[in-house]
């Protein structure tokens, strides 16, 4: 997903949504790009700051032990709905301590912060706060029976803290490309692209370390191909790198390997439409569906920074298996 305030290709917590579901046996292909918005619950802490007093300067979010990736989801025993809820919560309690209750690493503490009064006569508690992100990826499949959609291959985390993002509520909205920062070693490049929030494709429910998953409003993708098992070899994925047009690139299988998180897929663009397009993988490229023998097999998920021709790729399987959903047997 390229990012407004992300990174993964680029620059939500999994729910039992999908659970059970039963899958179709044959998938809808994705490569469309869209916009992806995200609320998240409560607002999260991106950095502690200095706050300039007449005293001096002072840390109160550090002094009381908040940290960058921290959720803040309670002031006072009051739900925390956004950055501006919660600066205004802590300016009436005109320099009284504030009891937050945060989230860290799945576990919920409870911290006081004293705010401090800043030579900008502010109530201040010295920390940056961020309470959505938007930007765009790829879809990587739809099914036509249940709408249920996966896309981006990897979950969206904060990008300075490397936090995996908690889901409040999400969506995705049509988008298109407008332009081009071609990848070279050391700068990955990006897809610029413009979404227009203002039409809503769907809804988004879970984010997982494999993707992101929701139910589409619209049909999404258009044609139907069976799932199948990745191995090296000539392959192809698809993509959109231009307008809301997607189209199928070449490249090579050069690895495929498991660990603990999955299946993990090595791939070399050997297209010279794509290379000479983009230089390669760039962010936004995030989700495009891998092919194999005309089967889904995988998703594009990150870029070799040091050489954009090269990437990563998760199975289709991995993707299916962290939503919940359950393939039919042929």
């Amino acid at each position: 997903m390229k990012k407004a305030a992300i990174t993964a290709l680029l620059c939500l917590f999994l729910s039992s949504a999908f659970s059970g579901a039963a899958f179709a046996q044959e998938l809808v292909v994705g490569g469309q790009v869209v916009g992806i918005q995200i609320s998240t619950e409560g607002v999260m802490v991106a950095g502690v700051a200095e706050v300039e007093t007449a005293g001096g300067s002072s840390s109160p979010a550090s002094d009381a032990g908040l940290q960058q990736g921290d959720f803040i989801i309670e002031a006072d025993g009051e739900k925390v709905t956004g950055a501006g809820a919660l600066i205004e919560a802590v300016g009436k309690k005109q320099g009284a301590s504030v009891e937050l209750t945060v989230k860290r690493e799945g576990k919920t503490l409870k911290l006081t912060v004293q705010p401090a009064l800043s030579n900008e006569n502010q109530w201040m508690l010295g920390m940056w706060l961020r309470d959505g992100i938007s930007g765009i990826g790829t879809v990587t499949f739809s099914d036509p029976d249940t709408g249920i959609f996966g896309a981006l291959g990897h979950s969206i985390s904060d990008c300075d803290s490397g936090v995996m993002v908690p889901l409040e509520k999400g969506s995705i909205s049509d988008a298109e490309i407008v332009s081009i920062t071609k990848g070279a070693s050391g700068s990955p490049g990006e897809l610029n692209g413009c979404a227009d929030v203002g039409k809503i494709l769907g809804s988004v429910d879970e984010n997982t370390a494999h993707g992101i998953f929701g139910r589409s409003f619209v049909a999404l993708g258009s044609r139907a191909v069976e799932t199948g098992d990745i191995r090296p070899g000539k392959a192809s994925i698809i993509s959109t790198v231009s307008g809301r047009q997607t189209a199928e690139y070449q490249v090579e299988i050069t690895r495929v390997y498991s660990d603990g998180d999955g299946r993990h897929i090595m791939l070399t663009v050997t297209d010279p439409r794509l290379l000479n397009q983009t230089g390669g993988i760039v962010q936004g490229m995030s989700g495009s569906p891998i092919l194999q023998d005309g089967k889904l097999v995988g998703a594009v998920t990150h870029v070799f920074v040091n050489d954009p021709t090269r990437g990563y790729g998760i199975s289709i399987q991995d993707m299916l298996q962290s939503a919940g959903i359950e393939e039919k047997a042929a």
